[in-house]
Order: C-alpha cells, then structure tokens, then sequence
C-alpha cells in the first residue's frame, strides 16, 4: 500500500502551514498559477503541488462559458474497488478520484465545481496523461465516508470545513 502524505518526512509542517489562514489568502492566487505554468514546462510531467499531494489538471467546460477551463487540483486517489485508498502501483491502479472543493478554507465554492455541475464530462492529467472522465457529486453517507477517509488522508481539510458555513463539494471522478 502506498504510504498516506501525512506520514511523508516534512508533511507536517506543510500540513500546519496550510491551515493557516494566511496561506489560504495568498494560495488560490500562487499555487495554481505556479502548477499550470511548471506542468505546462514539464509537458504534464510535474505538478509541483503533486510533491506533498496526489494531483491533477482538470480541464472541465465553464458553467456559463462553455470555455475549457484548465484547473490543477489535489486529488485522493482510489483503487480500483473504489474503497478509498490511495492508489497503489502503476497509474492502471487507479478506478477513480477524489477532488475536494475546499477552496483552501475561504467562504465560496471554487468556480471549478459549479463547471463539473454544469458538464460532468471533463479531462484530467494524471502523471502526464490525459484522461477523459466523469464527475459526479457526493451526498449523504457515501460523502460522509468520503470525508472520513479524506481527512486521515489529509487532516487539514477540517481546518477548511470548520472555517465555512458552506459544505465542501466532493466529487468522484471515473474514467468514461
């Protein structure tokens, strides 16, 4: 089994570094920027977020634009069986994964969840390979184990959830 980030050397200190309220000003406006234009370098063979967490390119339609529109994400692999875990070796491993609408803590959804809403059928990059998939939002129990797995995967995200009113959206994205 893969090792969880959290048990990585030097994961800890990252993990309370983002919880911070001051990383989640500044993050929104320089990770992203940061991870397309290294990735885009690399031709989708880095994702410098990817160091500390799994990570993806989303490219989903806009909501209103109907635009490609080109986000990189942390993202919670899962197996095949689709039980949670993190991925184990060869990217065939991986059945599905997670994107977390955690918006690093602040108060509105990020705009990438309203263009899955919108038009499920989207693309990700998953370690330089482009993938056609299929999102579908999480409720109700099915969320509520999400969740739970999420959060010993990366505990920082409930640093996120008790800074919101709003429920952070969780996807589950298939391959098509």
């Amino acid at each position: 089994m893969a090792m969880t980030p959290s048990r990585r050397p030097g994961v800890r200190l990252v993990q309370r570094v983002s919880s911070t309220r001051g990383f989640a000003k500044v993050a929104p406006h320089v990770v992203p920027a940061l991870d397309r234009a290294v990735h885009r370098l690399t031709r989708g063979k880095v994702l410098l977020s990817a160091r500390m967490l799994p990570g993806v390119i989303l490219t989903a339609r806009g909501a209103r634009s109907g635009l490609p529109r080109r986000t990189p994400l942390a993202c919670m692999p899962e197996g095949r069986t689709g039980d949670g875990a993190v991925e184990g070796g060869g990217e065939g491993s991986v059945g599905s994964w997670i994107l977390i609408g955690s918006n690093f803590g602040r108060t509105d959804h990020p705009a990438w969840t309203a263009n899955l809403l919108a038009h499920p059928d989207a693309e990700i990059n998953w370690r330089g390979r482009d993938i056609p998939v299929t999102a579908r939002l999480l409720a109700g129990a099915e969320r509520d184990a999400v969740w739970r797995a999420l959060l010993e995967f990366w505990p920082p995200y409930a640093t996120y959830q008790a800074r919101v009113e709003r429920e952070i959206r969780l996807f589950r994205i298939v391959r098509r």
